[in-house]
């Protein structure tokens, strides 16, 4: 039987909108979303640079009709749709694994905004630079969790008839991959391993699929999937903090 709260999950997310809005935490959204506008304009220029080649080459082997040369406009619009589906699906995966010391110490004070106490009094900056190996090492945990899962749904929907389903499993996964993947950073502050995060995850599954709805819905959609990240880190913390506590009780 499912456990949790599914609408009071739903909320999380636009608490964290509110809450990256609180200057003590401003410098933590910054500083990751910065880095990862200059790396994904970055990778936009050099893609658009690769495909106007591409492009050209296609376009000699084509027959100099005047009509069909000028279909260029073709290429680049599809340029433009794979560009935006490239961003939205894998923007959530690279910004975290640039971003994750900044999210990890965003959640640390996202955490004391919301109880008034320190989970790491005698850590600061220097401890974030030491933790930064091992935070890393956590999110490649989870990427090693996410894929052959994916992989798994990938040849479910090839599969006809049965990939109507698998619509439907990619939907709840990616939903359950977000709780995971943000609730996590609250948690390995608390020094929880990943595998007792599913545990306790999987124990409020319905809070937990409420929680990663809107995110991996936000995750789809450009520019909002810049924000959304560290929203997403402070409504997890959120998350924690009242979902944990219930737990227990």
């Amino acid at each position: 039987m499912l456990k949790g709260n599914f609408f009071r999950g739903l909320g999380y997310l636009g608490e964290g909108f509110r809450l990256i809005r609180l200057p003590g935490l401003r410098l933590f959204v910054i500083i990751p979303l910065v880095i990862n506008i200059l790396l994904f304009g970055l990778m936009f220029y050099f893609m658009a640079e690769l495909f106007s080649v591409l492009i050209a080459g296609a376009m000699a082997w084509l027959p100099d009709w005047a009509w069909l040369q000028a279909l260029d406009w073709l290429f680049w619009l599809l340029y433009g749709v794979v560009i935006l589906l490239m961003l939205a699906y894998g923007f959530v995966i690279v910004a975290n694994l640039i971003g994750s010391p900044f999210y990890g110490y965003l959640a640390e004070l996202t955490e004391k905004h919301l109880t008034g106490q320190e989970v790491n009094p005698d850590e600061g900056w220097a401890a974030l630079l030491k933790d930064t190996p091992r935070i890393l090492w956590r999110e490649v945990q989870k990427i090693a969790y996410y894929l052959p899962r994916a992989l798994g749904l990938f040849i479910i929907g090839l599969i006809p008839v049965v990939n109507l389903v698998a619509a439907v499993l990619w939907f709840l996964f990616n939903s359950w991959m977000m709780a995971l993947q943000y609730v996590d950073y609250p948690a390995d502050n608390h020094k929880v391993s990943f595998a007792r995060l599913r545990r306790d995850l999987a124990a409020q599954r319905l809070s937990a699929l409420g929680f990663g709805l809107p995110v991996a819905l936000a995750a789809m959609v450009p520019v909002l999937n810049l924000v959304v990240v560290p929203a997403a880190v402070c409504g997890a913390t959120a998350y924690w903090v009242r979902e944990n506590t219930s737990n227990q009780q």
